[in-house]
């Protein structure tokens, strides 16, 4: 493998080169066809049988496609791989289309392109001068034959800034999805209001607990916490400790969505549902969403509220308290 390479890019090259079997590279000319030629030179005195020159810019191709190339070049002195268009194509000017261009018979050219060693020298040097945008065009002007195999979508040129975005977010992988659960549970007490999802609910009772109670938020923060394997919330905030007497629960949730945002983690979606006789929930739902949204800082449509009852069974159907129980989907990119 040859490199050629813009002079003042070298000891980036070094670094990405570190360790790899890579002869020194050559130094480039003012042209990309400048650049081919000047790397066709140096592989002269070698005298290769076939040679495939292919674009750095263009760092996902793949075996597949290289043997396509290179078997088509047993019969022919030029390959390329390409990819039919199959987009309308318009000719436009000063903003308006002036005609719709047949796409019959075109292709997208891609790299590597591999051609018979001598004749592509031969056609590079007589080219010399000219402004050719890619090397089946040198070929084209010298007579060569050049055959088309088929391309593959993955194998994209890094052009835009977009470009690089897609290949970051490739080379990351798909990453992993990791859902947790969380339940909790709270009695009722003498009060004139509950605390759910932050906020305050008049009722004719309290919840009791070492915190503001809200088991909703409990619930939630076990989820993520789950997540990440880091435990339940009374590891992270014990309630023998006297600090977390009375505290606001939104300061567990935010706690636990730190901890997993610390590990790379993106919040994808919570589902929260909370279990009674009464309150009724109904009426809190959209400003509840919107709260539990606002300590996760995600979008308020990732978040559900939702609730129901026990049809009168158990400590939640004879009014003794509120269940909630809570599902946190998170994404780890590229784990």
């Amino acid at each position: 493998v040859l490199a050629v390479i813009h002079p003042d890019d070298r000891l980036y090259y070094d670094a990405a080169a570190a360790g790899l079997a890579l002869g020194e590279p050559v130094a480039g000319g003012p042209s990309r066809q400048d650049s081919v030629r000047l790397g066709l030179e140096a592989l002269a005195p070698l005298a290769p049988r076939l040679v495939l020159i292919h674009d750095g810019a263009r760092p996902f191709l793949d075996a597949g496609l290289i043997s396509r190339v290179v078997t088509a070049l047993d019969h022919h002195p030029g390959a390329i791989p390409a990819l039919a268009v199959h987009d309308t194509l318009k000719l436009g000017g000063n903003g308006l289309i002036e005609r719709t261009v047949p796409r019959d018979g075109l292709y997208r050219a891609q790299t590597p392109q591999g051609f018979h060693f001598a004749a592509i020298l031969e056609a590079h040097r007589a080219a010399a001068g000219r402004q050719l945008t890619d090397d089946a065009a040198v070929a084209e002007q010298a007579g060569l034959a050049v055959a088309l195999v088929a391309g593959a979508e993955e194998n994209r040129k890094i052009t835009t800034r977009d470009d690089l975005d897609r290949a970051a977010a490739r080379l990351a992988g798909v990453g992993e999805i990791r859902v947790g659960s969380g339940f909790d549970v709270h009695r009722f007490t003498t009060g004139d209001r509950v605390i759910l999802c932050n906020l305050p609910i008049p009722h004719d009772a309290g919840l009791e607990g070492h915190s503001d109670a809200d088991v909703a938020l409990h619930a939630l923060t076990d989820a993520l916490l789950g997540c990440i394997a880091a435990g339940d919330i009374g590891r992270h905030f014990p309630p023998t400790d006297p600090r977390w007497k009375g505290c606001d629960s939104a300061v567990f949730l935010a706690h636990a969505t730190t901890l997993v945002r610390a590990l790379g983690g993106t919040i994808q979606f919570c589902d929260l549902t909370i279990i009674c006789e009464r309150p009724k929930i109904g009426p809190h739902r959209s400003a509840m969403a919107a709260r539990v949204a606002d300590i996760l800082q995600i979008d308020q449509h990732r978040v559900s509220i939702k609730a129901t009852t026990t049809e009168g069974l158990g400590f939640t159907g004879r009014r003794e308290g509120i269940a909630a129980q809570a599902t946190a989907t998170v994404k780890f990119q590229g784990a």
